[in-house]
């Protein structure tokens, strides 16, 4: 899935919110203030159990890759090894005008497999309302 949103703050700000434990902790789900930017680290996030998208509601996190400033990629899998959820987010800041273009791709569902489909249908909705309205709301904050 790919989402790309106009934020009216730069660059650097946004950055900021995306690498940051103490801004992360603010619009991310539970864990997130154990981010580190450093690749290969790890950490854990927790959200509400989705039995029908089969997700445990724990993700475990690495960190993948970053280029300062500009990506952040990080892998996700849910914590119980016997779901089969292992996905890439990867967040791309570009500058627009005054403002940041933010993009996020969100990939590695399996397309065959029913209950992946439905987590992407919930994060997909997730991702374009809730997660990124409280991203832009403590960048309007900070």
């Amino acid at each position: 899935m790919r989402v790309a949103q106009f934020l009216p703050h730069p660059p650097a700000k946004v950055w900021r919110a995306l690498t940051e434990p103490e801004l992360l902790a603010q619009w991310q789900m539970p864990g997130s203030e154990d981010f580190r930017l450093e690749v290969g680290h790890r950490y854990t996030l927790t959200a509400v159990p989705r039995p029908n998208a089969n997700f445990s509601g724990t993700v475990d996190v690495r960190v993948i890759a970053f280029e300062p400033g500009r990506m952040l990629s990080v892998g996700w899998a849910d914590a119980n090894a016997s779901r089969p959820a292992d996905w890439t987010i990867t967040w791309t800041l570009e500058q627009e005008g005054r403002g940041t273009r933010l993009f996020l791709v969100h990939e590695g569902f399996d397309p065959d497999d029913p209950t992946q489909m439905m987590a992407r249908k919930i994060m997909d909705g997730g991702w374009r309302s809730h997660v990124m309205r409280s991203l832009g709301n403590v960048l309007d904050r900070m």
